[in-house]
């Protein structure tokens, strides 16, 4: 797997670059939001790692470049890793196009296995976010009738949707059968008005429904 990192902190900056290639990835160059469009123009990763806040203003910069990285590069994976959790711009991400979009925040990665599977998780295409970050978003959207018709269980199971869990991984954590999973999130669907279609992935539909609710704020 081909990365690129933004990361402003230099030893966790040096330290994914060492842990990256340990595990037999290349990370093809780190740059700061100004240069992560060059960098990525001249060679293109699978994945590009991003922190939120980075120079000059230590705000949304990172966020604001992910964003835009996406409409440049449609097939890149982003992975936003950060200490915050930043709803402004979030839903915009995840509602252009949520394949290949993750969002970790760095002090719950405490298996370094994890954050590589949700890596691969972004770069085949897929969605990886924390749990944490899931439920801000979906607490500042809790004013939607669609979303609050939701019980407490399907909450969880959609968190878990959102995380890029297969059923069989959902009904292990909850100790129960795939098919009561499965009642869960038919139930979603229906909540949400969320048919069966051909060309539509109706899993990350519904996360994106929890958090277009949010308003983008």
């Amino acid at each position: 797997m081909r990365i690129v990192i933004a990361e402003d902190a230099a030893i966790l900056r040096d330290g994914l670059v060492q842990l990256l290639a340990l595990r037999g990835h290349e990370v093809t160059a780190t740059a700061d939001a100004a240069a992560l469009r060059t960098a990525i123009g001249e060679q293109p990763p699978d994945v590009a790692i991003v922190d939120i806040r980075l120079p000059p203003t230590h705000t949304d910069e990172g966020l604001r470049a992910a964003l835009d990285l996406r409409r440049r590069f449609p097939g890149l994976g982003v992975l936003l890793f950060s200490q915050y959790v930043e709803t402004r711009y979030v839903g915009q991400l995840l509602a252009e196009g949520s394949a290949g979009v993750g969002y970790l925040l760095k002090e719950r990665v405490v298996d370094l296995d994890d954050f590589i599977d949700a890596l691969n998780r972004v770069a085949a295409g897929g969605t990886a976010l924390d749990p944490e970050v899931v439920t801000q978003l979906m607490g500042a959207g809790h004013r939607h009738d669609a979303i609050a018709a939701l019980t407490l269980r399907e909450r969880e199971v959609l968190a878990l949707m959102a995380q890029g869990r297969s059923n069989a991984a959902i009904a292990r954590s909850f100790v129960v059968t795939e098919r009561a999973v499965e009642k869960h999130i038919a139930n979603i669907f229906t909540k949400l008005e969320l048919p069966a279609s051909d060309t539509d992935h109706r899993r990350v539909l519904a996360v994106l429904r929890f958090l277009n609710a949010t308003g983008g704020s």
